[in-house]
């Protein structure tokens, strides 16, 4: 486990303190043709190597370096503006998934397959759940009460209030499958509090009640769903 630590460590030091946006910005403009692509991966094989301290990781550092770049280079070669932010998250997915596997490798490991227990498909089903299939729902469940004059003219974010529903759900789930109800009450009046404000500027009582059928009924299935794992995992033991 500390191995992986200490790599994951490197990685953040090597991507994101110890690399200045100057080397960013040559990178994105020169591709492959910047020399501080090299550095850039070097530098991760170099700080890996000196964090691990073990003179036999040295093949396994220079693997990382070689990984490392040419993850950054696929990047750097298909991403465009508007696809940034997906290349930025598969970018960093895919030097994760690296991390892991020669953390696995150095140590001579293999996948247990025991991880993905009954606990663990319970858990992964109710967090897919509480995401896009639980917005639809909800969606689908108050479009009867759909307030007339609910087009965007306001300065809000696109689709904000989705995934501010979905984080919400997904933190409702872990506080209860972890035992912590209490700071579900605590998440429940932070959002009332910030609701407040909104609601009270709009003026508007089909909208507020609205936004309140919907809140209540995103925690109430967050609730009910946390439960239902809870007992399901109860059980596994």
């Amino acid at each position: 486990m500390i191995l992986f630590v200490k790599l994951f460590l490197a990685h953040l030091l090597g991507d994101f303190i110890f690399q200045p946006n100057s080397w960013v910005a040559d990178k994105e403009i020169k591709k492959q043709k910047s020399i501080y692509l090299y550095i850039h991966a070097s530098l991760h094989g170099i700080i890996t190597w000196i964090l691990i301290g073990e003179l036999s990781f040295g093949w396994y550092a220079l693997l990382l370096a070689i990984t490392h770049g040419f993850i950054d280079f696929l990047k750097l070669h298909f991403q465009k503006d508007t696809t940034k932010r997906a290349w930025f998250i598969g970018d960093q997915i895919a030097h994760f998934i690296v991390l892991i596997a020669i953390a696995f490798l150095y140590n001579h490991q293999k996948i247990d397959l025991l991880w993905f227990n009954s606990q663990f498909w319970i858990i992964v089903t109710g967090f897919l759940f509480l995401t896009k299939p639980t917005s639809i729902c909800i969606k689908n469940l108050i479009s009867v009460w759909t307030p007339e004059n609910n087009n965007r003219t306001d300065n809000s974010l696109a689709n904000a209030g989705n995934y501010i529903g979905i984080l919400e759900r997904l933190f409702v789930f872990c506080f209860i499958i972890t035992g912590h109800f209490e700071a579900i009450g605590f998440l429940l009046a932070a959002k009332s509090i910030f609701r407040f404000g909104d609601l009270k500027e709009a003026k508007d009582r089909k909208l507020t009640e609205y936004v309140l059928i919907g809140t209540l009924l995103s925690f109430g299935i967050a609730l009910l769903t946390g439960l239902i794992a809870q007992v399901m995992l109860l059980q596994t033991f």
